[in-house]
């Protein structure tokens, strides 16, 4: 049947009727069961094409479908083949399938720790948030909408952009985007709040009391008359370790005995992501080689911290122990991680360089080290100190 299709023409269609429209040749509208769907019919290079325009209502009418159907019509006069287009741009990869394959084939390159937390977020925000998009269609201010979304925690987002940038760095390197159109450029970050936390000697010498008390009874009793908190050994070392060699946390608890040395009082990072070699070496002063001399050594584990639950495998996780160990510190606001920056902290105080610093914490780029420049003497104070002080005398007839 050829009519002009009408809203009453499509409202008056039968289960089964169809009708081709007389003002736009190859464009049509067939019923079936209850859907009216609207189409165009053509061939492309000698095939013939039906390709579904979508069905009557929004945002489908007779007029709307009809536009659409000219501008089909007229990609094929352009030897274009809009089924094919159609089809491309359904299977075409996802943000996604960009993160499964960054998954699978960059994040093995990392270190462990650096992968479970690229796999932590990407499962946990962008997937979730981003993953129906295509890569190509994926924009600048689909990435701005998620960063604004999450402005209550600041820190959190900007890492989520900056590994969007590396996911979309890669969707060029791999052929799935155009090169310089990563969406993660010029979106402006969060000002994050710089945590910077020295223990000071008082504080040192709390946290000292307890870490002998929780080495020799295996306990740590808590201020507030709590029951005390079984510790093991292994915990504490890692923990005194800490801030002793200021060495991250991952660093400590993957260390194997094979890369120890006692007697040369070093220890070997194997696979660290600021060493070109591919290792980094962490100094052991007199204080942390005795605290692996008295270390066991578990029969079948290689590693220095081994697991209390996984046969072979090393610690994952001292968090419980240092929790009640700052807690009845007096320290609850440190993080274990506050440690190195005490470490860091008392070397610069003690008139260690800054590059010298940067050395012992593994530092590669100096404005890493830079941060802990305040914690040194300042000459100029110092000496305005002892004019000061002089004056104060001379005053005082001394």
């Amino acid at each position: 049947m050829r009519k002009k299709i009408t809203k009453s023409v499509v409202d008056a269609l039968k289960p089964g009727a169809l009708v081709w429209d007389t003002e736009v040749a190859r464009f049509g509208i067939r019923r079936r069961a209850e859907a009216r769907t609207y189409f165009v019919k053509y061939r492309h290079h000698g095939r013939q094409r039906w390709l579904r325009i979508g069905e009557h209502g929004s945002p489908w009418t007779p007029d709307t479908a009809r536009g659409e159907a000219l501008r089909l019509l007229g990609l094929v006069a352009q030897d274009q083949d809009p089924a094919a287009v159609k089809l491309a741009a359904r299977t075409a990869p996802t943000v996604a399938d960009l993160c499964d394959r960054f998954l699978a084939e960059h994040a093995p390159k990392k270190k462990p720790s650096t992968a479970a937390e690229y796999r932590k977020t990407i499962v946990s925000i962008i997937r979730p948030k981003l993953g129906r998009y295509r890569i190509v269609d994926f924009t600048r201010a689909d990435l701005a909408k998620l960063h604004h979304a999450m402005r209550a925690t600041p820190a959190h987002a900007n890492r989520v952009v900056a590994l969007c940038s590396k996911l979309f760095n890669l969707a060029e390197r791999w052929g799935l985007r155009p090169d310089g159109t990563n969406p993660a450029r010029h979106v402006e970050k969060f000002r994050e709040q710089k945590r910077e936390r020295y223990l000071n000697p008082g504080e040192l010498a709390r946290l000292g009391t307890v870490l002998v008390a929780a080495e020799r009874d295996g306990m740590v009793t808590p201020k507030d008359g709590a029951e005390p908190i079984a510790v093991s050994p292994f915990s504490v070392a890692a923990v005194k370790l800490a801030i002793f060699t200021g060495a991250r946390r991952g660093e400590l608890l993957s260390l194997q005995w094979e890369h120890v040395d006692l007697e040369r009082g070093i220890a070997r990072v194997p696979r660290h992501k600021t060493d070109r070699d591919g290792a980094k070496t962490i100094p052991l002063n007199a204080q942390a080689v005795a605290i692996l001399e008295q270390l066991p050594r578990l029969d079948g584990n290689p590693f220095v911290f081994p697991s209390a639950t996984r046969e072979g495998g090393h610690m994952v996780r001292v968090q419980d122990a240092w929790d009640a160990i700052r807690t009845a510190a007096g320290i609850a606001d440190v993080r274990l991680h506050d440690l190195r920056h005490s470490h860091a902290s008392v070397g610069v105080s003690a008139g260690v360089s800054l590059p010298i610093i940067g050395k012992l914490l593994g530092h590669t780029v100096p404005t890493t080290t830079a941060r802990y420049a305040h914690v040194a003497s300042d000459p100029v104070r110092e000496a305005a100190e002892l004019i000061g002080q002089r004056i104060a005398n001379a005053m005082k007839g001394r």
